[in-house]
């Protein structure tokens, strides 16, 4: 069965792609990464990929870590215009697929309790609540926000 989503090339994030990557970052999250940090993970070796559209137009991207034999879904985002197609499902498809490769037997991931649409792509991919980060993630005005733990089994 043919899709939409077979037209996209899918490629290992290069020192090329950080400006586009973070410039997405910095348009998705209230709290992005930034460039250091995507510059930081390609020279540590993540296992960071991209997605284009036909037209070269970046349309989202994911890093993960590898440890033993669970993988750390560090980041991944859709461009703001293509959520709602089923791109955030692809993207965990061929991080799943990237952590069997590498024999990982789950991935684990932390979200923001208040990042809803998020929360509902994980869980309905099978993601399961596993526990809390408490102050995980900076919030506004100086506050923290906690982080739901998650993981899947693969």
């Amino acid at each position: 069965m043919s899709s939409v989503h077979d037209l996209l090339d899918f490629a290992p994030m290069t020192l090329a792609d950080v400006d586009e990557v973070s410039a997405l970052e910095d348009s998705v999250f209230p709290h992005p990464w930034s460039r250091a940090n995507f510059m930081d993970s390609i020279a540590s070796g993540y296992d960071a990929w991209v997605v284009r559209d036909p037209l070269g137009d970046l349309a989202g991207y994911f890093l993960l870590l590898y440890a033993i034999d669970e993988a750390h879904l560090l980041d991944v985002a859709v461009a703001g215009e293509r959520q709602g197609e089923g791109l955030g499902r692809w993207l965990l498809d061929k991080a799943s697929l990237r952590a069997r490769e590498h024999g990982m037997r789950s991935i684990l991931l932390e979200v923001r309790p208040t990042n809803e649409r998020a929360l509902q792509v994980y869980r309905q991919y099978g993601f399961i609540e596993i526990g809390r980060r408490k102050g995980y993630y900076p919030a506004h005005e100086g506050q923290r926000e906690d982080a739901i733990v998650m993981r899947l089994e693969l």
